[in-house]
């Protein structure tokens, strides 16, 4: 269990009991492979990150919770940019990596280990955005997770996400696969609906993680079923020069492997 602490100089908040749901676990047992994997394919460095701060835009004194932070690398970005940003993980080692690396560049971010599905000691309203990059779908309290954001936005205050496209990834053996190879390579829809959930370590890695599948129809329903209103929602193709960086990069000109929303309290 994670000791009681408030640690004011790097700015981290731990207490002694989270929420320990299926996705806590899972997540919590990558350990130090997630960090490995995050920056050797570049996918998240060099599409999904640059569209998420495109589409967030000017963020310059704006109260931001990073909400599945990771190593911390949107919120170190989105501090630089003149964010004061809060940044909560569920995995301890996450929150570790992302402390000393805020410390590194010298940056006043404040960190939480915690279930994002229960975020407390987290006052009510008094965030202006919630970025929660490629992690909705890997909630377990998807809903749970919704009414937390839902809870500590400002009245009319944003959530930015992103996720897997439903209608293009999934289980790739018995849901949503691959057919062909390189930049030719196709996506074969076996079975929309399910599975719903699955284990499968990440690209490259060797940890086994809880994958889940929602349909377009499960996010726009829990949406709407916890208040929020979609204002935005985008399928973004790599531009010509994401597309030399590598095949991978390439094939997000021909199929869009990544949805973002932005939706409003």
């Amino acid at each position: 269990m994670i000791g009681l602490q408030n640690n004011l100089c790097c700015g981290v908040m731990y207490l002694e009991k989270i929420k320990q749901d299926s996705s806590t676990i899972a997540w919590s047992a990558m350990g130090d492979e997630w960090f490995e994997l995050v920056h050797k394919e570049k996918t998240r460095d060099c599409f999904i990150m640059p569209n998420m701060l495109s589409f967030m835009g000017d963020v310059s004194g704006k109260r931001i919770l990073d909400l599945g932070c990771g190593e911390g690398g949107y919120s170190r970005e989105l501090a630089k940019r003149g964010a004061e940003l809060t940044s909560v993980d569920c995995s301890e080692k996450a929150i570790e990596h992302a402390v000393a690396l805020a410390e590194k560049d010298g940056l006043d971010i404040t960190h939480f280990v915690r279930n994002s599905c229960d975020l407390f000691d987290i006052a009510s309203e008094q965030f202006d955005i919630v970025l929660c990059s490629m992690m909705l779908m890997d909630c377990e309290d998807f809903e749970g997770t919704l009414r937390e954001v839902y809870r500590v936005l400002k009245p009319g205050g944003r959530l930015f996400a992103s996720v897997l496209h439903p209608c293009f990834d999934g289980n790739h053996e018995r849901g949503i696969g691959r057919q062909g190879s390189g930049i030719d390579r196709q996506v074969v829809v076996m079975d929309y609906f399910e599975p719903k959930e699955w284990e499968a370590p990440l690209w490259g890695g060797t940890i086994p993680v809880i994958w889940r599948h929602r349909t377009l129809e499960d996010y726009v329903k829990a949406f709407i079923r916890t208040g929020f209103t979609i204002t935005d929602m985008n399928e973004p193709r790599a531009t010509n020069e994401q597309a030399k960086i590598s095949t991978a990069m390439a094939w997000l000109q021909k199929i869009p492997l990544y949805l973002y929303w932005e939706l409003r309290k």
